[in-house]
């Protein structure tokens, strides 16, 4: 197997086990769920979902009891996986490199992550501020007034 494909099945099963203890865990599941049916040609998603459920469990049984090694076979079972998938269908690599370049947590272990709003009723009125990780916030700096 060619040396980028086993690079890219490293960083993809990494940053796949990574999102695994997030908040956005059940949108990234989805999402991989779907490429892997695609890939695999199956439509069973629900089956894969639970897959990725199962190892969001060891995972995060791994990390309670504080076993490292643990959480490293979740990742080294994923790596395994895709290595098998990117075997087999090299084209699978763009989809999946574009999906680790999504997820892959940003220098400084922020990421950038969607959100969604949704107001039902009468018409709201106020000020809304969403944030994920504010930082360094002095007065006078930005966009805040003095």
């Amino acid at each position: 197997m060619d040396a980028e494909l086993t690079a890219l099945a490293t960083a993809g099963a990494t940053t796949l086990v990574q999102q695994m203890a997030t908040d956005g865990w059940a949108q990234v599941r989805g999402r991989f769920a779907a490429f892997l049916a695609r890939r695999r040609g199956t439509d069973d998603e629900e089956a894969l979902r639970g897959e990725l459920d199962a190892s969001r469990d060891d995972l995060i049984a791994a990390r309670q009891d504080g076993d490292e090694e643990s959480a490293a076979d979740v990742v080294a079972v994923w790596r395994g996986q895709l290595r098998r998938l990117l075997r087999e269908d090299p084209d699978a690599a763009e989809e999946l490199a574009a999906l680790e370049e999504e997820w892959r947590p940003r220098q400084g272990g922020t990421s950038v992550r969607d959100v969604h709003n949704s107001v039902s009723g009468s018409v709201q009125q106020g000020i809304v501020i969403q944030a994920g990780v504010i930082s360094r916030l002095h007065q006078g700096s930005g966009p805040f007034p003095r």
